[in-house]
């Protein structure tokens, strides 16, 4: 991601309805892994730090991340509290030698041109039994300027998603899409995105209040569906792996 991209979402993911609300799906999905009671907790592609007190829930949490920019917002954000280290899938991994029962790509994937050869590459890292979770954004079909601006690489399918991770050496224990409820509305946005030939989503913003709090209400009450089943279709897509 661009340092402008890193800044925005610094200033927004504390508040804006869609950082809210894919914690809230995350925390109730990982609630339900049956963890150690002091998991190791890795998240690749930490970014500016936006969901470390979410998974300091379930133990000790490290971060790998990438760009210096996000790595001094983190470190102004949290302190001391978390090691965050820098890497790069799937070549620089900073934790050889230790091992992590719970590894987590949040919508980190995408960005990695190798996301095989880096699903691969933690298996070196992920304790006997440990869980890998990832979220991806959802269906090619909805590329958009949003995509170019966050410097993806592709967006994913289940099919897609499961290919890579069988290649990379790992079972399925479920898959879902999500952000379902809010699917149509991203639909439209896109839409007029590409009508109006915007270098930019208009959805990259915070809402004003009501309407931000609005939408944070409606994907947040997803996590009682994706927690306990899944969803057909959706915005983005989650999927929780062990190794082979």
């Amino acid at each position: 991601m661009s340092p402008d991209a890193y800044l925005q979402m610094a200033e927004t993911e504390a508040g804006h309805w869609w950082f809210r609300g894919r914690r809230d799906v995350l925390s109730s999905v990982l609630h339900r892994l049956a963890l150690p009671s002091r998991a190791r907790v890795l998240e690749v592609g930490s970014g500016t730090g936006g969901n470390l007190d979410m998974l300091a829930e379930f133990g000790s949490v490290s971060g790998m991340e990438m760009d210096e920019t996000a790595r001094m917002l983190t470190a102004k954000n949290t302190g001391t509290r978390f090691d965050i280290r820098a890497g790069r899938c799937p070549d620089d991994l900073p934790f050889d030698g230790e091992r992590f029962d719970l590894i987590c790509f949040f919508d980190c994937l995408e960005h990695i041109a190798d996301d095989v050869g880096s699903l691969a590459r933690m298996r070196e890292v992920l304790a006997p039994g440990g869980k890998v979770v990832v979220t991806v954004p959802a269906y090619q079909w909805l590329w958009s300027a949003h995509d170019v601006y966050l410097h993806h690489h592709r967006r994913y399918d289940r099919s897609r998603l499961a290919a890579c991770a069988d290649k990379a050496g790992y079972r399925i224990e479920r898959v879902t899409y999500f952000n379902t409820l809010l699917l149509p509305l991203a639909i439209a946005v896109r839409f007029i995105d590409r009508l109006l030939r915007r270098d930019r989503s208009s959805g990259d913003t915070t809402p004003a209040g009501a309407l931000n709090m609005l939408l944070y209400r409606i994907f947040s009450a997803e996590r009682h569906w994706v927690s306990h089943g899944g969803l057909p279709c959706g915005v983005s897509l989650l999927a929780v792996l062990t190794a082979k």
